[in-house]
C-alpha cells in the first residue's frame, strides 16, 4: 500500500492543473504496467508488496531500461503539467453530453440520492454529476464518458493528531478481511485473480484514498464491492492480531531471547526514515505547520529518544520541536508514522480512529468511465443506506496554518556512512508556506507555470544557477506543492560543504530577487507554454488510469469542501493566462507572485541536514535499550505469554484461508478471458535501407517516434560513460546554440526528446540485445522539427563544457546514493544479474554499484583528464551513429505516418553509413560469491538468484502463473506477513533464465534466505483447488493484457521486435498460461531447487546485520561498503 506525503520523491499524483510528485510513502501501485514482450504494456510499475524498480516484476522486467536523460523540455513536466489535461480517452470526433447515458431522477430518488449539480466537462469529454446521499450526506462524483478503463475511489478525511501512523496502519489493515469477505487478505486474492488495471490505497497527510480500476465491467464491480465492504466493515477493528501484524507488536520467539519490534508499517517507516531526502521532507512539512508563537529562529539538534514500553511506562521519540510546541494543524505530524512513535499506538485508539472517520458522512466517492450510472448508485446505496449521518465532517475539517511573523531554522542530523568527506554531505532546503487560504484557480495555475519556468527543465534559471554554482551536488525540494490545503514552495541543494550552507541560502534568495526584477526570457516562456499545451493535447497518463488522475485532481479541492468540478475545467483560466502574458508581458504576470508569495513572505523554514555516521547505530542502540527495559520489567509469566502470543500470531499468519472463505471473493471465469493476445497493428517497411516499424493507431494527432542504435561497436571500457553521454546530448550546446537555447527549442517545437540505453538477454543467444533509444514526440505537423532536432541532438552537440559535465557526474552520484538507500532491492537485483549474465553485467556497469564506484573516481578525473573524457564521449557517438543496425519505430494515425516518411528519409540521409569501429564482444560478469552491500540503514534488501535454464528447464507459459502465485502466497505470507518486511517477491526473466527472489525494507536477513530456500518444498506440498488455480491464471492474464495507451502499444511492439518475440510465440505462451495445471507447479519445483542449491546472494543491509549473519554462517558474505 502506499503512503502519500509531500516533499518527497516519487509516483506522480496530480493536484489542480498539475501532476506533482505527491509522494506515495512506500509503494506505488499494482497498476498493470511494464513492457513485457508478452504483455502489452510499456511503463514500469510497482505494487503493494514491493516497488517494482525498473519494471522488475513478472512479465514485465524482461529487459533493463536505464533512463539516463529526459527531454530538456519535459524534465519536470510529470510533476507539474503532465496531467494538466483531464485524462479521458481521446476520441477522434467531438462528443456531446447526449452520448453518455445519464440516470433518471426517479431512480436517483429511489436509491436515496439527490442530484446536486451536473456539468458537461468539455476538456475531458465527460458528463459529470455530483450526487448527495440524503441519509448520510456522502457525496458522489459520477463521471461518464467512453473510457473503458473504469475507475472507482472512496476517500476519507483522516487528519492524525500524532505521529503514531494511525491513518497509514488503518489503510493497510482494512484490506485484511471484512464482513462479506472474512479471509486474511482479500486484497491479495484480488491481486491473484483480477483483471485490475489499478489496485491500491494511498495515505496522505490529511486523507486516505482507496482506488481501483479495470476495463472488465464484471471485474470492476467485484473490486468496488470488496473495497466498499473493506472500508465500512473491516475485521481489523475486532482483530487485535491484524493491528499487530500491520502496525506493530513485540516479538519474542523464546523467553531466553531478546524482544524485538515487528510490524509491516513499522518496518516500512524504518526504511523511510533511513533516507536523508525523506527526513528532510518530513522536517520541512512539519516545521512549516508548527506554531510560530514560540518557535522562532531556534536551532533544533535531534538526539536519542527512547521507545514505548507497554509493560512499564511510556517512552516516546517525537522530534524535539514537535514535543516542545503544539502543531497548529495536522500537517505538523507524520501520518505515515515515525518508527520511534508508532509503538505508542494502542488498539483502542486504532479502533476509535476508524469509527470516527471511516463513515459515509466523511466520504467522497468517485466513479469514472463507460459503465452505467444507475448501477453505480445501486451498489453504493446498498452500503450507504445502512448508516445515519454523523459529525465526522466537522471533526475532520482541516484548519489552516497562520503565517509566521518571522523565519525559523531547523538543524537535524541524518544517518550517513563513514566513507568520504562528511563535511561535504550537508543538505539545506528553504521552504515557504505560501498562503493562509487556498488559492483561486487562476493564481494556482499561474504559480504552476512560474514553477515550471524556474525549475521545470535543466535550462530553467533557478535550477541552472543552483547546479552551476558548484555549491552542491543535486537539487532538493519539490518546488511548488499545492496538494494540501495550503501551497508550499521548497528548494535547496544536497552534497553541500559545511561552510557553503549560508552561500546556498543567499544564492536562492538573490536568484529569486533577480528573476523578480528581470523576468524570464521570451523563448523560455514560449517553451513552457508549448510544453504545457502539448501535454493537454496529448492527454497521456502512461500506466496511470486517466480516471484516477482526474479523481486525484478533483479531490485536491473537494476534500476541503470546495467545488469538485473546478479543477477539471482548465480551458478558461489557461486562455486567460495566455491573454495576460500576451497583453501585459510575462514579467508583469510572474514577478508579483515571486515577491508576494516568496520574497516578502516571512513564513520561511530553513532546514539544514547534517551527516552523522553514528546516528543509525545510536538509534539501534536506543531501541535495544528500550526493549531491554521492557523485558526487564516483565515476569517469567509475562515472557512466556509473549512467546505464546508471538507463536499464535505466526501460526495465524502462516495458516492458509479455508476454501470456503476464498470462494467468497468474487472472481471471473476462464470463459471471460480472450483466447488471443492483444494485437498491435504493425507494418514493417524500409526507408533508405533502414528498417521501419509503423503502428497505425489513433493518437489525437501526436506522432511518437523511436530511433534505435546498436551498441555492438562500443568498447567495453566505455560502457560506464554511456548514461552521461546520453545526458550530455540533451544538456550541452552546439556550435550555434547554447544548451539553454537548444533546450528551449525542443520545448517550443516538440513534446520532448529523451535518450537512454536499453540492454537485455535474448533467449537462445549468447550476445545480449544492446541499444541506445532516442524517443521523441510532437504534433504531427511538427514531425519535420522533431527529426531535425533529433539529428541536432545526436550530431551537432559538442562535448566541450567541462563544468557542466562535472555537474552531471555529481548529480548522477547523488541519485545513485539515494537509490542505494531507498531502492536497495533494485541494486541487489542488478548486482545478481551482473553475476549471472552479460546483459546484467552491462546494466550494472551503467546503473548499479559498479556505476557508483565509477562516478566516484570520475569526479576527480574530470579535472585531471577532461580532454580524454571528451574524446571518449565523441568515440561513443561515432560507435553508435550509423544507418547500419539502425531501426525506426513510429506510432500515430496512418496519414501522419505516411507524411512523416520524407522527414525520416532526410534524417537517415544525414547519418553515417556505418560505424568506423568493428563489432565488439562483451563477455564479462562479476564474481559469483555472496555479497553484502553495506549502507547506513535500519532495514535490509535481500536477494537470491540463479539461472534455471542451466538446469535444463524449458520455458513454458505456466512459469508466469507459478511465479506470480509464489509471490502472492508463499513470499507474501512468509516474508511480509510473518517476517515483517514491507514486501517480498520473485521475478523470472524469461530471456536470461534468471529466477530471483527479493525483499524490501526487511528486518531480517538469513531468515528471509531460509524462506527463499523453502520455495521448492512449498510447491511440492502445494494443494490447489480449481478455483484457486483459475484465479492464478486470470491474474496472470491480467498482467499480460495490461491496459495501454497508444504510444505504449507501439513501444511494446518495438521491444518485442528487438527481443525476437513473435506473435506466434505470444499465442503459444498464452495457451500455456490458460492450460496451466497443478502438475506444472510440482514440476517447476525442480527448477526452483537450483536457486537454493546454486543461487548467488546479494543483500543491501546494515553493518550490524551483516556482521551477525557472518557470525552465524561463517563468512557467508563478502562485504562491500558503498556509502
Amino acid at each position: 500500500m502506499e503512503r502519500a506525503t509531500l516533499l518527497r520523491s516519487s509516483i506522480a499524483c496530480n493536484r489542480i492543473f498539475s501532476f506533482r510528485s505527491a509522494t506515495r510513502r512506500g509503494l506505488s501501485s499494482s497498476s498493470r504496467s511494464g513492457s513485457s514482450p508478452f504483455s502489452s504494456s510499456s511503463s514500469s510499475s510497482r505494487n503493494r508488496s514491493i516497488p517494482n524498480i525498473n519494471g522488475r516484476s513478472l512479465l514485465r522486467r524482461q529487459w533493463r531500461l536505464l533512463r539516463t536523460s529526459t527531454s530538456s523540455s519535459s524534465f519536470r513536466l510529470h510533476k507539474h503539467f503532465s496531467t494538466l489535461s483531464p485524462r479521458a480517452v481521446a476520441t477522434p470526433t467531438q462528443s456531446s453530453s447526449s452520448e453518455f447515458s445519464g440516470v433518471q431522477d426517479e431512480v436517483v430518488e429511489k436509491l436515496g440520492f439527490e442530484k446536486v449539480s451536473e456539468e458537461f466537462i468539455g476538456e475531458c469529454k465527460s458528463k459529470a454529476v455530483l450526487f448527495r446521499h440524503k441519509k448520510t450526506g456522502a457525496e458522489v462524483m459520477s463521471v461518464s464518458n467512453d473510457d473503458e478503463n473504469k475507475v472507482f475511489g472512496i476517500v476519507f478525511r483522516t487528519p492524525p493528531k500524532d505521529s503514531t501512523g494511525i491513518p497509514h496502519i488503518l489503510e493497510h489493515s482494512v484490506l485484511c478481511g471484512s464482513r462479506k469477505y472474512p479471509l486474511k487478505e482479500p486484497f491479495v486474492e484480488l491481486l491473484k485473480g483480477s483483471l485490475h488495471t489499478f489496485l491500491n490505497a494511498f495515505t496522505y497527510p490529511d486523507r486516505t484514498c482507496y482506488p481501483v480500476a479495470s476495463t472488465n465491467t464484471k471485474d470492476f464491480y467485484n473490486l468496488v464491492d470488496v473495497y466498499l465492504d473493506a472500508v465500512f466493515f473491516p475485521k481489523c477493528v475486532e482483530d487485535f492480531q491484524t493491528f499487530q501484524q500491520e502496525g506493530w507488536h513485540y516479538e519474542l520467539n523464546n523467553p531466553s531471547e531478546e524482544i524485538s519490534y515487528k510490524g509491516v508499517v513499522f518496518n516500512e517507516m524504518k526504511g523511510v526514515y533511513s533516507q536523508p531526502d525523506n527526513i528532510l521532507g518530513r522536517s520541512a512539512q512539519q516545521a512549516s505547520f508548527l506554531s510560530s508563537s514560540i518557535f522562532v529562529n531556534i536551532e533544533l539538534h535531534f538526539s536519542l529518544h527512547l521507545y514505548s514500553n507497554r509493560f512499564t511506562s511510556t517512552f516516546s521519540r517525537i522530534p524535539l520541536h514537535t514535543i516542545a510546541l503544539c502543531p497548529d494543524n495536522t500537517y505538523g505530524v507524520d501520518s505515515g508514522g515515525d518508527p520511534k512513535v508508532i509503538p505508542n499506538l494502542t488498539f483502542e485508539e486504532f479502533k476509535d480512529f476508524h469509527r470516527k472517520y471511516y463513515h459515509p458522512s466523511n466520504a467522497r466517492i468517485w466513479f469514472y468511465g463507460d459503465d452505467d450510472v444507475s448501477e453505480r448508485l445501486r451498489i453504493l446505496s446498498e452500503y450507504l443506506n445502512m448508516f445515519d449521518a454523523n459529525s465526522a465532517p466537522n471533526e475532520s475539517r482541516i484548519q489552516p496554518q497562520k503565517l509566521f511573523s518571522e523565519p525559523i531554522r531547523i538543524i537535524e542530523k541524518y544517518p550517513a556512512g563513514e566513507e568520504g568527506d562528511l563535511k561535504k554531505k550537508h543538505m539545506v532546503c528553504l521552504n515557504w508556506l505560501l498562503s493562509e487560504k487556498p488559492l483561486d484557480l487562476e493564481t494556482e495555475l499561474t504559480l504552476g507555470f512560474l514553477d515550471h519556468l524556474m525549475l521545470g527543465t535543466p535550462a530553467s534559471p533557478l535550477r541552472k544557477i543552483l547546479l552551476e554554482s558548484g555549491l552542491g551536488e543535486a537539487i532538493v525540494g519539490g518546488g511548488v506543492e499545492d496538494e494540501l490545503l495550503q501551497p508550499q514552495f521548497s528548494i535547496g541543494l544536497k552534497g553541500v560543504s559545511e561552510d557553503n550552507i549560508q552561500k546556498v541560502e543567499e544564492l536562492v534568495i538573490s536568484t529569486l530577487k533577480k528573476l523578480a526584477e528581470e523576468g524570464f526570457d521570451t523563448n523560455a516562456v514560449e517553451a513552457s507554454m508549448n510544453t504545457i499545451e502539448f501535454s493537454l493535447r496529448e492527454n497521456n497518463t502512461g500506466s496511470f488510469p486517466r480516471g484516477l488522475s482526474l479523481m486525484l485532481r478533483s479531490i485536491g479541492k473537494w476534500i476541503y469542501d470546495m467545488d469538485p468540478f473546478e479543477p477539471l475545467k482548465y480551458e478558461k483560466p489557461l486562455m486567460a493566462l495566455k491573454a495576460r502574458i500576451e497583453s501585459e508581458g510575462a514579467k508583469a504576470v510572474f514577478s508579483p507572485l515571486i515577491e508576494k508569495f516568496i520574497l516578502n513572505n516571512p513564513h520561511r523554514v530553513t532546514i539544514e541536514m547534517q551527516p552523522d555516521p553514528k546516528k543509525a547505530s545510536l538509534e539501534e542502540a536506543a531501541e535495544k535499550e528500550a526493549l531491554d527495559k521492557v523485558k526487564a520489567s516483565m515476569t517469567e509469566e509475562d515472557l512466556a505469554e509473549l512467546a505464546r502470543a508471538t507463536q499464535e500470531l505466526r501460526l495465524k499468519q502462516e495458516t492458509p484461508d479455508p476454501p470456503e472463505a476464498l470462494r467468497a471473493v468474487p472472481s471471473l471465469s476462464l470463459q471471460d478471458i480472450p483466447k488471443e493476445p492483444i494485437h498491435v497493428p504493425t507494418e514493417m517497411g524500409d526507408i533508405n535501407g533502414v528498417k521501419v516499424l509503423k503502428h497505425d493507431l489513433f493518437t489525437n494527432d501526436v506522432l511518437y517516434a523511436e530511433v534505435v542504435f546498436n551498441m555492438s561497436s562500443l568498447k567495453q571500457e566505455l560502457l560506464p560513460l554511456v548514461p552521461l553521454f546520453c545526458q550530455s546530448l540533451l544538456e550541452m550546446g552546439t556550435k550555434d546554440l547554447s544548451f539553454v537555447q537548444l533546450n528551449q527549442l525542443i520545448g517550443r517545437k516538440t513534446g520532448g526528446i529523451s535518450v537512454y540505453p536499453l540492454t537485455s538477454s535474448v533467449r537462445g543467444k549468447e550476445d545480449p540485445s544492446r541499444n541506445i533509444i532516442v524517443r521523441g514526440k510532437a504534433m504531427a505537423g511538427r514531425a519535420e522539427d522533431l527529426f531535425n532536432l533529433v539529428n541536432c541532438v545526436l550530431q551537432e552537440v559538442q562535448f566541450t563544457d567541462q563544468q557542466r559535465f562535472k555537474q552531471f557526474v555529481s548529480q548522477s552520484k547523488a541519485r545513485m546514493e539515494n537509490r542505494l538507500r531507498g531502492s536497495g532491492h533494485g541494486i541487489a537485483a542488478a548486482r545478481m544479474d551482473a553475476k549471472l549474465n552479460v546483459a546484467g553485467w552491462v546494466s550494472e556497469q551503467m546503473g548499479g554499484v559498479s556505476y557508483l564506484e565509477f562516478l566516484q573516481t570520475l569526479e576527480e578525473k574530470v579535472d585531471q583528464d577532461w580532454e580524454g573524457i571528451s574524446s571518449s564521449l565523441e568515440e561513443i557517438r561515432k560507435s553508435l551513429l550509423s544507418r547500419n543496425g539502425c531501426l525506426i519505430n513510429m506510432t500515430g494515425e496512418g496519414k501522419n505516418l505516411t507524411n512523416s516518411e520524407k522527414y525520416v528519409s532526410k534524417f537517415l540521409d544525414l547519418l553515417p553509413t556505418s560505424s568506423p569501429y568493428g563489432t565488439t564482444t562483451w563477455n564479462a560478469r562479476l564474481s559469483s560469491g555472496n555479497e553484502a552491500i553495506v549502507i547506513p540503514t535500519q532495514v535490509n534488501y535481500v536477494g537470491k538468484a540463479a539461472n534455471i535454464y542451466e538446469t535444463g528447464y524449458q520455458l513454458s507459459g505456466s512459469a508466469y502463473v507459478i511465479s506470480k502465485y509464489i509471490g502472492n502466497t508463499w513470499l507474501w505470507d512468509r516474508v511480509r506477513v510473518s517476517g515483517g518486511a514491507y514486501g517480498g517477491f520473485c521475478d523470472f526473466d524469461t530471456h536470461s533464465g534468471v529466477f530471483s527472489f527479493l525483499s524490501y525494507r526487511d528486518p531480517n536477513l538469513l531468515k528471509t534466505l531460509d524462506v527463499y530456500d523453502g520455495t521448492a518444498e512449498f510447491l511440492r506440498q502445494l494443494e490447489m483447488d480449481d478455483d484457486t488455480l483459475t484465479k492464478a491464471i486470470i491474474g496472470t492474464i491480467g498482467d499480460v493484457d495490461s491496459y495501454q495507451l497508444p504510444d505504449a502499444k507501439g513501444y511494446s511492439s518495438l521491444l518485442r521486435h528487438l527481443l525476437g518475440v513473435t506473435d506466434e510465440e505470444r499465442q503459444l505462451r498464452r495457451e500455456q498460461i490458460l492450460s496451466t495445471s497443478v502438475k506444472d507447479f510440482k514440476e517447476f519445483a525442480d527448477a526452483i531447487e537450483s536457486v537454493k542449491d546454486k543461487g548467488t546472494v546479494v543483500a543491501v543491509a546494515s553493518s550490524d546485520d551483516v556482521d551477525a549473519a557472518n557470525k552465524e554462517r561463517n563468512n557467508f558474505f563478502q562485504i562491500k561498503k558503498a556509502l
